[in-house]
């Protein structure tokens, strides 16, 4: 009698324990498991944005790189074979990463292992790194250009929505609602100074601060981080102008902003371009693949600075296309965001959109000349192997995110 009572009670535990889980979803479940993959419909109308941004940024940086490459390889494909091996690649890693759930990275072995193994290879960088223009950030082997800032972007938002989750019952003290954030970020930016990164700096400035005031920190405390961390950013650079540790070039920048005409064969070059190449298109542009200033005149036409080249071969209306593109593309990112299941998919997925979502409005107003050149490039539009591959993945994981929308229940 004793063991069926014993048997029929546990019976009861265990029945109660799924019904607790069923109620609490995946978010809470998680801990029953370290990877499973998973097969509910995504968000088409995002994939759909994602593929005409994708399949448009390949165009135009396909028109903008292809004098370029028939002037420095002798290929006018050289630029634009690369980039479909690196498109090739990152759909497959978009569409396996989709199937798998996010809820992986949840976990304090993958998000710290993640988070120190890529910061560890970006610290190194620093020092043995590939120098291009005084700056150290790329990883040469072979035909592979490796930039390990990149891939420390998305383990940056990963602990930072793992911590933002983790903490958030807690975040009335300033222990864990505001040193664990600054720590992240006081430890990204240190690396990325060291190389000379200050864009990269910037970026990461602001993913950080978005992501923690989306987190729900207390608001007393998210006013002394913004204020604590912008004043220190402040002071180090400039102790590090005035005392020459190079960077000198942040005000050279500011001066070319303020007047692009002033060294129009040196260091304004690129700004001075870039505004004759949006103002030559006029309203409907010269039409696809008549760009006069790709033809040598602007440096990184297919780089940084392709978004000049939309505005002169599309016009404004091409330009006004690819804006409405970016704020559908933030628009449908932050939808997912507020419908994912748990706290922590709902500040993953706000990570990787306000990324993407600042580096075109960063890239944007550069050549525009609204902001001074910060040499952020435009995503899926821009050449970049690694940068395409990892955005790429970064989509997939808001499609997993997606896949287990509360608006699916």
């Amino acid at each position: 009698m004793a063991l069926t009572k014993a048997t029929r009670r546990q019976t009861a535990n265990r029945k109660i324990e799924n019904s607790k889980q069923k109620k609490q979803g995946p978010a809470e479940a998680r801990k029953s498991f370290n990877f499973r993959l998973i097969g509910y419909e995504y968000d088409r109308p995002f994939l759909f944005i994602v593929v005409i941004l994708l399949v448009f940024g390949t165009f135009m940086m396909f028109s903008a790189s292809y004098i370029w490459g028939l002037t420095e390889y002798d290929n006018g494909y050289y630029y634009i074979q690369r980039q479909l091996v690196s498109i090739g690649l990152g759909l497959l890693a978009m569409f396996a990463v989709s199937f798998l759930d996010y809820h992986f990275f949840q976990s304090t072995k993958i998000a710290y292992l993640a988070f120190i193994i890529v910061f560890g290879l970006t610290f190194v960088t620093s020092f043995i790194g590939t120098s291009v223009a005084g700056a150290r950030r790329w990883i040469v082997i072979g035909p592979i250009n490796f930039q390990p800032s990149e891939l420390l972007k998305v383990a940056f938002i990963i602990i930072m929505a793992y911590l933002g989750a983790l903490n958030y019952p807690k975040f009335k003290k300033f222990s864990y609602s505001t040193l664990p954030f600054l720590m992240v970020m006081g430890l990204c930016c240190i690396v990325l100074v060291l190389q000379r990164h200050l864009s990269g700096v910037l970026i990461f400035g602001a993913i950080g601060v978005a992501m923690i005031f989306v987190s729900g920190v207390p608001l007393k405390h998210f006013i002394s981080l913004v204020i604590s961390a912008v004043v220190a950013v402040g002071l180090f650079l400039a102790y590090k102008i005035v005392t020459g540790g190079g960077f000198g070039y942040i005000s050279e920048r500011i001066q070319s902003w303020q007047d692009p005409t002033s060294d129009i064969l040196g260091s304004t070059l690129q700004t001075y371009q870039s505004m004759l190449a949006i103002g030559s298109g006029g309203i409907f542009g010269l039409g696809f693949g008549e760009s006069r200033q790709k033809h040598l005149w602007l440096p990184e036409a297919q780089n940084d600075f392709v978004f000049a080249i939309v505005c002169e071969e599309l016009g404004l209306l091409g330009a006004v296309v690819v804006i409405l593109l970016f704020a559908l593309f933030v628009f449908r990112g932050f939808y997912i965001a507020a419908n994912a299941p748990d706290r922590f998919g709902m500040l993953l997925a706000a990570g990787i959109t306000i990324q993407i979502g600042i580096q075109a409005f960063l890239n944007i107003g550069v050549a525009c000349n609204a902001i001074p050149n910060t040499g952020i490039s435009l995503p899926f539009f821009s050449y970049g192997g690694t940068a395409l591959l990892i955005q790429l993945a970064e989509m997939g994981i808001l499609l997993s995110i997606s896949r287990q929308a509360t608006t699916k229940e």
